[in-house]
């Protein structure tokens, strides 16, 4: 098939890091910088801001002082911010009035009607509902049950075969490997082959210049790639009886098996960056928090029980989609603002996750909190991630694992994230591990 989603579209984050101003080069200057400037110049839209990690102050000034914060992007045009909790649950719950249609611009900040991929969350009822239930039974308590002795063995064995002594790369060797293996799984991809999801997750939210691809032309020729192969699988799965695989529950699902190309290649995104990215990051960001916060490190390997808590906290700490966006589809006021009837609205799921008139001490990363599910990196409402039980048995099994082998993952450098303000990242994680247990 030649005519792919690529060709049509192009990719959702095609411009150009240089259009954008360079970031403060510490937290501290942020923070000068975001209380000087004038609030109505406020800008959150910088990959460069979450590349190097300085985007906090400028979410705090907006949640203080303009929460619903409206302003004229260079590179997106303009959009409204919307950064305290509660006004994103808001947001999230009222698909009525706030639109994911992929005709309309989707999900992300930088995609337009023309380039916003057609997938189940870029959708409103009643296509969204038949989609996302198509899919449902690979996440449910029973098929999670079946998977989790399969995910401890994998990563037993991948912990098993760290180096003792000397630094890796943790994303490398640790959190890109189980995230692979279990969404390869789910979706019966070879595993052999594996580490294609991981390219391929990757180039589809990449921005060009920013490490991942150089040029536009070279998404379109990866995810092109992407796409037939995923193409021959469907017809694969369509010839055979249904089975328990993310692609054969689509091939054969009442609503989904006549689904347009475009719709199943996007779809595809959606599973591959969803079931890949998210949790990867994840465990990644885990390992980060617990050496900048010994506190707790230490209070983990006393209380190895508190592993469930700890990784709803890393999912807060972390937030590994940045934000969601969504369409207005009538004027809606909000927080005392008038949003207009085509308005681009952005709940900044990392701003609202530290919101402190909601979350006490929500810059704290505790792994004890009391009500540690409180957070919003899953999304409210129709739209909450569909795979948010698998993500945390992900996380749960390796850190269960990493307290019965060694004392401590160090972190013995900077980590490398990504340019980007929707998946909030990282390429690298430089690591030691001083002894097992």
């Amino acid at each position: 098939m030649t005519d792919t989603l690529a060709t049509r579209s192009g990719p959702p984050n095609n411009f150009n890091l240089a259009d954008f101003p360079d970031a403060p080069l510490s937290l501290e200057a942020a923070r000068a910088d975001a209380y000087l400037q004038p609030l109505a110049d406020i800008d959150v839209a910088n990959p460069k801001l979450f590349h190097a990690d300085v985007v906090f102050p400028y979410f705090e000034r907006l949640r203080r002082e303009d929460p619903i914060h409206y302003v004229e992007s260079p590179t997106f045009g303009g959009y409204w911010s919307i950064t305290r909790y509660n006004d994103i649950v808001a947001v999230d719950m009222n698909h009525q009035q706030f639109s994911s249609e992929a005709s309309l611009g989707g999900i992300t900040i930088a995609a337009t009607a023309n380039t916003a991929l057609p997938m189940f969350i870029a959708m409103d009822p009643p296509k969204h509902d038949v989609q996302r239930k198509a899919i449902q039974p690979i996440v449910a308590p029973p098929n999670l049950r079946n998977l989790e002795p399969l995910i401890r063995t994998r990563a037993a064995a991948i912990l098993d075969d760290l180096p003792i002594g000397v630094e890796f790369d943790w994303v490398e060797k640790v959190s890109i490997e189980l995230t692979a293996m279990t969404l390869a799984t789910l979706m019966d991809f070879p595993q052999e082959q594996r580490r294609k999801l991981t390219r391929w997750s990757d180039v589809a939210t990449a921005v060009p210049g920013g490490g991942i691809i150089d040029r536009a032309e070279q998404w379109v020729e990866e995810m092109t790639q992407c796409f037939q192969t995923f193409q021959m699988l469907w017809h694969e799965r369509a010839a055979r009886p249904p089975g328990n695989d993310l692609i054969s529950m689509l091939a054969h699902g009442a609503e989904t098996r006549n689904m347009p190309a475009y719709e199943y290649q996007g779809n595809i995104v959606l599973l591959i960056v969803g079931g890949n990215d998210t949790t990867r990051n994840t465990i990644t960001g885990s390992v980060l928090a617990l050496n900048r916060n010994p506190d707790q490190y230490q209070r983990l390997r006393e209380h190895p029980e508190l592993v469930g808590s700890m990784v709803s906290e890393t999912i807060r700490w972390q937030t590994p989609l940045a934000h969601m966006r969504r369409t207005a589809v009538q004027d809606v006021e909000l927080g005392g603002k008038l949003i207009r009837k085509g308005d681009k609205v952005v709940m900044w799921y990392l701003s609202g996750n530290r919101d402190e008139t909601v979350i006490d001490r929500a810059d704290d990363y505790i792994i004890d909190r009391e009500r540690p599910r409180q957070h919003v990196s899953f999304g409210y409402g129709i739209h909450r991630c569909v795979g948010n039980r698998l993500a945390e048995l992900q996380l749960q099994i390796v850190w269960q694992e990493i307290l019965k082998r060694f004392p401590v993952v160090e972190v013995v450098g900077e980590p490398e994230r990504v340019y980007s303000t929707f998946v909030r990242g990282y390429r690298s994680l430089p690591v030691r591990i001083p002894r097992r247990l």
